[in-house]
């Protein structure tokens, strides 16, 4: 039993990895997409320009019309950083009775706006600061990092201040090998993220159950490209020490285990969960209790 276990938990990471390769690839070549998108529109606009200083030359005594100007670029952007990984595509499904606890959660909400760097200053290290994710299934509290992982901190912190995690869907459940809930995509479906990326804190070692339950720690598409997309482990799991851990559930652990014992719509282990879980807000406190 003992040595099928390891073996199940071994294909579960195998599989893990596979994917976020791919998500990787994927990544590269929406990059690629776009610096072509780019240079062909840079190619459009001095050609424009030259087509209007022909025009102007020989227009002779008319009046000169005012040529469009760039306009600036926008504080909200439609297009996403590098995409987090662990991830997978949200298939919209519910349980056919709601888990205890859980109520009828609101509609996901699509965030656009995009920030250069986090702002705030860094979360004080000699007191504690709680991260408080409130969702339609119950609260859970995350006692943060600050110490080991400032930059995440302050980001979450930052992002949390800003609404960026309002109405905002657990897009994803894996419930074998691998026992996470993921959140925080700005589009709801493990796309996306705040417009800047964070680099690489707190890794932990590599070795059996390094993600203990409880742990929170950032997803990722590659090293030092943690965005707003996070994930609770809610059991003892095995990965790569590649994900950012930057704080410890205190409380509510079991809202996630509940939602988890409904199972996810994929039937597979890995899918959107089947109880829908949506954070209604997220805030940050000194206290545990609100």
């Amino acid at each position: 039993m003992a040595t099928s276990n390891k073996r199940e938990r071994e294909l579960a990471r195998q599989k893990f990895e596979r994917q976020q390769r791919r998500r990787i690839e994927r990544e590269a070549a929406r990059r690629r997409r776009n610096r072509v998108t780019a240079v062909v529109a840079s190619l459009v606009v001095v050609v424009g320009a030259v087509v209007a200083i022909l025009l102007t030359v020989r227009g002779g005594d008319q009046t000169p019309v005012a040529s469009p100007t760039d306009s600036p670029t926008p504080t909200t952007s439609a297009s996403a950083p590098p995409a987090a990984s662990p991830s997978a595509s949200a298939s919209p499904a519910l349980s056919p009775t709601p888990v205890k606890g859980c109520t009828t959660a609101p509609t996901p909400t699509k965030k656009t706006q995009t920030w250069s760097a986090p702002g705030g200053s860094p979360l004080p290290t000699d007191s504690p600061t709680y991260f408080a994710i409130s969702t339609n299934c119950g609260e859970i509290v995350v006692q943060m990092d600050a110490k080991a992982a400032p930059k995440t901190t302050q980001s979450m912190a930052f992002l949390a201040g800003q609404g960026f995690y309002t109405d905002s869907d657990c897009f994803r459940l894996t419930t074998s090998g691998l026992f996470v809930l993921q959140c925080g995509s700005p589009s709801n479906d493990g796309q996306g993220g705040p417009g800047y990326q964070i680099p690489d804190e707190n890794l932990p070692k590599s070795g059996t159950n390094n993600y203990p339950a409880g742990t929170v720690a950032m997803a990722n598409s590659g090293p030092n490209t943690n965005g707003s997309q996070f994930f609770i482990v809610y059991k003892d799991t095995t990965l790569g020490p590649d994900y950012t851990i930057w704080g410890k559930v205190v409380s509510g652990l079991d809202v996630v285990t509940r939602v988890a014992s409904a199972g996810d719509a994929s039937g597979t282990g890995d899918g959107a969960p089947n109880q829908k879980i949506v954070i209604t807000k997220a805030s940050t406190r000194t206290t545990q209790a609100g």
